[in-house]
């Protein structure tokens, strides 16, 4: 039996995008009257992606849009009800459910590392719970996309990277979301067109071989995109042969049709062969024929490491297009986020909660919590970030000392300093009192914080790994948590 009907166009109610346990654990919850117990969960992540040295949050602005929308439909309800398993007490609390939990989250575009809460929520666990599906393959698809897009956009030096995956994503959001996850990360445009009607994105994007195909002569068809395009023009030139037609064809109706315009070519593309020998053959030949200023772009299955290893061979190439490797993240493609509690809160006072593990990655840092990030006041360079409690006063105007949570004899001592608080208030009591910043004004943000990166931070391959560590206070709790469960077994 069917209850609901998604449109695509008009859009959708994702309310019922949710792990189904988090609709038992309401009922449990419900029923055993706790279900407005206040409750603290951090969103946080592991590991890096690819053994990189950060990511790139994102996905904060479709978090806001679900929550300002969760509204249990009639259908849905009547779902529910089928299942014969939930109390008619608990639908009608679900038919009248009003989002009233407090969000704090890392702004999209900052660079995050492991095991620092990117989003924390305040409320009934009921709410606080329900949510939590959404936000975790929100935050790590959107963040798994931006921070692949970052080290390729790294690993191309400069140049400009195309994001040319709409096709090879999983799915429809897919490609619309990783459109915009890439643009955050760096690249400068993407190939999906409904992503710049979206979100702003430049889009991008000539033609394909069946073009090239259609007309009887590839130079009978560079001639008659040129005189549709004379002022963009870009032509595909590897349908058949590179060097001995493509880039020949190409040249001759750039002189035949594009310069008696008074106008100049753009580019061309190759999108298969030896990138290294084409574009070095390509550079020479444009050149000499006056093209000095005509651009090369690549595509066709490249990622970070093939990027820098043709670049370091000398290859000649000025815009890269970017498909599956990027879209999907090919290389590491899941990003292991997590949900956890952290705290309950009764009449007022938090009480810290923690998950234990036999493996040390594992167990979490409870209790309600603030970032900070540590800058050299002569650099702007990030030097740590710093985990403390939400209550605890630090006094940021003498030196700090920070040590390393696990190995806590390494410690490193700051003078001259100052710090900036990571974590902003996003919902209060359900109300949203944040505005979102524009998606090009989010890739612009994301480029500045990463200029405050040491660049070892940001090597492709062994990083330097940056700090992480916890206040004095927070280790204390943490640690006197652990031997106090350890002393119960």
């Amino acid at each position: 039996m069917s209850y609901r009907n998604f449109d695509l166009k008009n859009g959708r109610n994702l309310t019922m995008l949710t792990d189904f346990y988090e609709i038992t654990m309401g009922n449990g919850y419900f029923k055993n009257n706790v279900g407005e117990q206040i409750a603290y969960f951090d969103l946080f992540f592991r590991k890096i992606p690819d053994d990189g040295g950060y990511c790139i949050v994102s996905g904060l602005d479709q978090i806001i849009r679900y929550i300002e929308e969760l509204k249990f439909e009639d259908e849905d309800i009547e779902y529910l009800r089928s299942k014969n398993l939930f109390d008619e007490a608990f639908l009608n609390y679900l038919k009248d459910f009003k989002f009233s939990c407090d969000v704090w989250a890392i702004p999209e575009g900052n660079p995050v590392f492991p095991n620092e809460p990117l989003v924390i929520v305040r409320g009934p666990i009921i709410q606080a719970q329900f949510i939590e599906t959404m936000l975790l393959l929100t935050v790590n698809h959107q963040t798994l996309i931006a921070t692949k897009a970052s080290r390729i956009c790294s690993a191309a030096d400069g140049r400009n990277v195309l994001e040319f995956g709409s096709r090879r994503a999983q799915g429809y959001d897919g490609s619309i979301f990783g459109a915009r996850a890439a643009f955050i990360g760096g690249c400068f445009a993407t190939s999906c067109t409904i992503a710049e009607e979206l979100f702003d994105i430049p889009t991008n994007g000539t033609m394909a071989h069946s073009w090239v195909q259609l007309f009887s002569s590839e130079y009978e068809a560079f001639k008659a995109w040129a005189e549709v395009y004379p002022d963009k023009c870009s032509l595909l030139i590897d349908t058949y042969n590179v060097l001995k037609s493509g880039l020949p064809n190409a040249i001759k109706v750039f002189n035949e049709i594009i310069v008696r315009q008074g106008l100049r070519p753009k580019s061309v593309r190759i999108d298969s062969g030896d990138i290294t020998y084409l574009t070095k053959e390509c550079r020479r030949i444009l050149d000499e024929a006056g093209y000095e200023d005509v651009k090369i772009i690549i595509s066709n299955s490249l990622d970070e490491y093939i990027i820098q290893d043709v670049l370091r061979q000398g290859a000649q190439i000025d815009i890269f297009g970017v498909g599956e490797r990027l879209i999907t993240a090919k290389s590491d493609p899941v990003f292991g986020g997590v949900y956890k509690l952290t705290a309950i809160e009764k009449s007022g006072e938090i009480i810290p909660k923690i998950k234990i593990s036999e493996n040390q990655e594992k167990i979490i840092n409870p209790g309600f919590k603030k970032i900070y990030r540590i800058f050299d006041k002569k650099t702007n360079i990030a030097q740590a970030d710093l985990i403390a409690l939400y209550d605890e006063e630090i006094d940021f105007t003498q030196p700090l000392e920070i040590f390393d949570p696990v190995y806590t004899w390494k410690r490193k001592k700051f003078s001259d300093y100052y710090v900036k608080d990571l974590l902003v208030k996003i919902f209060d009591k359900g109300n949203l009192v944040y505005k979102s910043p524009s998606v090009p004004e989010i890739a612009h943000f994301s480029k500045e914080e990463l200029t405050k990166l040491w660049p070892e931070v940001l090597r492709l391959e062994n990083p330097h790994i940056y700090y992480i560590d916890l206040s004095q206070n927070l280790w204390k709790l943490k640690n006197d948590m652990l031997m106090s469960y350890s002393n119960q077994f």
